[in-house]
């Protein structure tokens, strides 16, 4: 009886530890979810308040919920809210400090503990400064930190458009009844001669250029996201220089991209047109050369404007090749050809 009772408090333990069943922690059979998504990403967010993160648990915890597996969510959930607050803290403000999740805090689906938090996430999205959203997560009951966390893992789970919801816009037609703005909007790397419509810039400067195509995707609620697609434009732009120049992920259109606080879409105001696309480093400043830089102010069309002025966020992915169309995107989409981020975007 000892024996026995030894033995089923070990696969308790063990049952807790992995979220597996009693049954499979009996028998040795512990699932495991993979791919575990790298969540590197929420080193760069400020509600960790400087605090250290777990994020093994992190990672393990959003791909149990992809999953779909509940044993194994509810036991490193509880994990979490017990000892784990500054993780906690990061994963929800990575959800609820996007301006695209803005309206939280008036939103009945959600917990009120997620109401009443969600605007100091986006708080400190905003300043960079998380001391506060960190210590009211700190503070909460476990009830409510667990309501936190479960109402963020929804979207953390959902995570993704499949492809058929990326759409290639006709600008003259979808977005410029007018047909006053281009379906294109070129650029080069920083330094590089100016590229138009007639030609191409000089590749004696070494700086592999690209074009920005406007697209839109759908996010997984059904909302609409801005897009950008790079095309290369020069022999020295392609998958092995975004690679070398970026942090972004391999894509393949099956999920959204984690947000990624070190890229920035600016735009004017002024004109409303695209200015540059900028990856700032841990001291603030920009990295140069620009991967895409605009040589010419073309307005953006009021469509994509309005939308861009709402998600403030913009998925850019690529290279696609001079003259590819979206079958030519989704075709390199599933060979693995394709990089991506959802950056913020910046009106100056």
């Amino acid at each position: 009886m000892v024996r026995n009772q030894r033995k089923k408090s070990r696969d308790k333990a063990r049952a807790v530890r992995t979220g597996a069943s009693r049954a499979s922690a009996a028998t040795g059979n512990v699932h495991r979810h993979d791919p575990v998504p790298d969540m590197s990403i929420l080193q760069g967010l400020p509600h960790s308040a400087g605090n250290k993160l777990n994020l093994d648990f992190a990672g393990r915890l959003v791909a149990a919920a992809r999953s779909g597996c509940g044993p194994c969510q509810s036991s490193l959930m509880g994990k979490i809210v017990q000892r784990h607050r500054v993780t906690l803290a990061t994963l929800t403000g990575a959800v609820y400090g996007l301006e695209l999740n803005a309206g939280a805090q008036r939103s009945p689906s959600v917990s009120a503990a997620t109401r009443s938090w969600s605007p100091l996430a986006r708080a400190a999205f905003e300043s960079g400064d998380g001391t506060a959203a960190f210590a009211a997560v700190a503070q909460m009951e476990e009830t409510q930190a667990a309501e936190l966390l479960d109402d963020a893992l929804t979207h953390w789970a959902a995570g993704g458009a499949g492809p058929d919801v990326f759409q290639f816009l006709d600008l003259k037609t979808d977005l410029d009844p007018q047909g006053s703005a281009t379906e294109w909007v070129d650029g080069t790397g920083l330094g590089s001669s100016p590229v138009g419509k007639a030609g191409l810039p000089s590749e004696s400067d070494g700086v592999p250029a690209y074009a920005v195509m406007l697209a839109t995707t759908l996010m997984p609620d059904g909302r609409p996201l801005p897009m950008l697609i790079l095309q290369c434009e020069t022999a020295g732009a392609g998958l092995a220089d975004l690679a070398r120049r970026t942090d972004w992920q391999t894509w393949d259109g099956s999920q959204l991209p984690q947000p990624h606080v070190n890229w920035r879409l600016r735009v004017d105001i002024a004109t409303r047109s695209l200015e540059c696309l900028a990856q700032i480093d841990p001291d603030g400043h920009d990295v140069l050369p620009y991967l895409w830089d605009a040589s010419e102010t073309v307005p953006l069309p009021e469509p994509f404007w309005d939308l861009l002025d709402r998600a403030q966020h913009v998925l850019i992915a690529g290279p696609v090749k001079d003259g590819e169309d979206q079958d030519g995107f989704q075709r390199a989409a599933d060979t693995g050809e394709l990089l991506a981020v959802v950056a913020r975007v910046r009106f100056m």
